[in-house]
């Protein structure tokens, strides 16, 4: 089996990436720069033509979407345990949760937008990335409540691959919401962080990041 993963640092391809890493299988990385225009190239755009990352290759076929590629890998591999299959007990929670990680992201996302990709002042409206914040602060209650029994990952019963949707999610979202009132959330998201194939996905030295501030304030309006 040939499994090649197309990425950008930081961008929601790190979720696959983690994934792959947790899998301890074999494949192939092409990284992508975020910012120049390699992801328009007519060679990409056949693999994926909203000119995004992931995209994910296997043995000839294409998947777009994040969320389901983790469906997918942890339905590939269930050796690994990493999924929850029909009939697990969890298998609702796996999946709603595995859902919701993209309600974590497209806020995360907006904010990114808004602090990052819209560079000059009058373009960003303080007004709007205030509102994204808050809203993003306030999705990420249900995390803090879910991890309030004492559990170390998002299903009681231990990791899975979708701490990797939620726990990307998680560590984008702290450059633009304080964890002071989460302690949960926050303690989730350092055990995440000691994880081997978290720290083998992240970033290596001197590469091109997204994010170059631990923390976006949002301007004065």
């Amino acid at each position: 089996m040939k499994i090649t993963l197309h990425h950008a640092h930081e961008a929601r391809s790190m979720r696959v990436l983690w994934l792959l890493e947790e899998l301890g299988i074999a494949y192939d990385l092409k990284v992508h720069n975020f910012f120049d225009k390699s992801l328009r190239s007519p060679e990409y755009l056949a693999l994926n033509p909203a000119a995004r990352v992931p995209a994910l290759e296997i043995d000839g076929e294409v998947m777009c979407e994040s969320g389901a590629m983790i469906e997918y890998l942890c339905e590939l591999f269930p050796d690994k345990a990493l999924g929850r299959p029909a009939g697990d007990p969890e298998r609702m929670a796996w999946l709603d949760w595995l859902h919701y990680a993209e309600t974590i992201g497209q806020h995360c996302a907006n904010l990114t937008q808004a602090h990052i990709v819209l560079y000059e002042a009058h373009m960003r409206s303080p007004t709007q990335m205030s509102l994204e914040a808050r809203r993003l602060h306030k999705v990420l209650g249900r995390l803090e409540l879910q991890l309030a029994d004492g559990r170390d990952y998002v299903m009681a019963s231990g990791f899975s691959g979708v701490d990797c949707a939620v726990g990307y999610g998680v560590d984008i979202a702290r450059r633009f919401v304080r964890f002071d009132e989460m302690p949960m959330a926050a303690a989730y998201a350092a055990r995440l962080a000691a994880r081997a194939a978290y720290r083998a996905a992240q970033p290596p030295e001197n590469a091109t990041l997204i994010y170059r501030k631990d923390f976006y304030e949002v301007p004065n309006v």
